[in-house]
């Protein structure tokens, strides 16, 4: 069962996102976003932005960002299935990756993993399919 805030709204978690089009933080609730900075290397400061990151979180007010709506992340899972694929994964074995990896970072949100089991599952459609 989702964890739920005082008002009845499921908890909001910070969520790591690395993808072709997007790598950094990211709010499970709404679309607030704090982009890893391109060429950060250092592991020192990967450590400071990650506090950073995780500040600006707990001060973010999720009204103030566009919600996340499944079309607009819609793609994102595809991207990283795709990447797994090309490495050699058998799309079955993407697919579980994928699984084990979103849970992991989403910290169990359970509408996080649906929407990336959802993609799979769509995604292996299409490899069927020959649309892939």
């Amino acid at each position: 069962m989702d964890q739920q805030n005082q008002d009845g709204k499921e908890k909001r978690t910070l969520l790591w996102v690395q993808g072709d089009a997007f790598q950094g933080w990211t709010c499970s609730r709404c679309g607030w976003k704090s982009p890893l900075p391109t060429l950060l290397s250092d592991p020192e400061a990967k450590n400071a932005y990650d506090r950073l990151a995780e500040g600006k979180f707990r001060q973010h007010v999720c009204q103030d960002y566009q919600k996340s709506t499944p079309s607009a992340e819609s793609g994102v899972y595809t991207a990283r299935l795709r990447k797994l694929v090309g490495q050699g994964f058998k799309p079955k074995d993407a697919v579980e990756i994928l699984l084990l990896e979103v849970e992991l970072e989403s910290r169990g949100n359970q509408d996080v993993v649906q929407r990336a089991r959802s993609e799979g599952e769509d995604f292996l459609r299409r490899v069927r399919q020959g649309l892939l």
